[in-house]
């Protein structure tokens, strides 16, 4: 199946087991407030971020996917030549083959985020089928970094509105779209990639590409260039929202409920 014609499903079945492990966080970090700025977290909407409203020139850069065991490297060299960090939205069953890249990715100062176990099309799953997702991919960021992700992100941005909230209410986890997406799985070449980056950044925007593909790991350095040049700053999405560093936040993993 080509990756237009999954990413144009409108429904899959459940699929998964549950994990014995989930993410719950000390109450001193729940952060009461709307990622809009809005007012409490009470739906959806609220509990999910495409872009955060600020007046700095901050964007938060993120890949979707891996890790890859060949273009994940190569794309954390770029970044650490420029002293960039970035988000990784990790697919569980490929965090659990490939630890050492996470483990690098964490020395380096990047945040990881949780991108399901293995990457289906989320429309019409139960919710025990989406916090299955959710827990197993938790469970093997934190086998392999001593550290669980703190922001989901759906496949294919596919995830009920009232499946978010629920998301938000039993793991905290809020729900990471994007603000700024680089279409790159439709493969346009690196040039393309590198100016919609650039083209498109703005304050406080969240760049979406997938560190899968070998042309958009090679637009990197053009965009990321591109993008300072035009006095923007790269930082985490936890940064973004104005949380403390994700790896550095008091979370702990808790049986899950029979």
């Amino acid at each position: 199946m080509s990756e237009y014609s999954r990413r144009a499903l409108l429904s899959g079945a459940a699929a998964g087991l549950m994990a014995p492990f989930v993410v719950r966080p000390v109450a001193a970090q729940m952060v009461p407030q709307s990622f809009a700025g809005s007012g409490d977290i009470r739906s959806g909407v609220d509990a999910t971020v495409t872009r955060v409203p600020t007046a700095q020139p901050y964007v938060a850069m993120t890949f979707d996917d891996g890790p890859h065991p060949r273009l994940t490297p190569q794309l954390l060299d770029m970044l650490a030549a420029r002293g960039i960090r970035a988000t990784f939205y990790v697919i569980g069953r490929n965090a659990q083959r490939y630890p050492q890249i996470l483990q690098r990715m964490v020395a380096e100062g990047h945040e990881i985020g949780n991108h399901t176990w293995s990457h289906p099309n989320l429309h019409g799953h139960s919710d025990g089928a989406v916090l299955s997702q959710v827990d197993r991919t938790n469970r093997a960021v934190y086998e392999a970094v001593g550290r669980p992700p703190v922001t989901m992100r759906p496949p294919y941005g596919n995830l009920y509105d009232r499946q978010r909230l629920m998301l938000h209410q039993s793991r905290a986890m809020p729900t990471v779209l994007w603000s700024i997406d680089t279409l790159d799985w439709q493969r346009p070449g690196s040039s393309v990639v590198s100016r919609r980056v650039i083209n498109g950044s703005h304050s406080g925007g969240v760049i979406l590409a997938h560190d899968i593909h070998s042309a958009t790991v090679r637009a990197m350095p053009a965009a990321l260039d591109g993008v300072v040049g035009r006095g923007f700053r790269f930082v985490t999405v936890s940064e973004l929202i104005g949380w403390p560093r994700w790896d550095r936040r008091r979370l702990r993993l808790v049986a899950a409920p029979g």
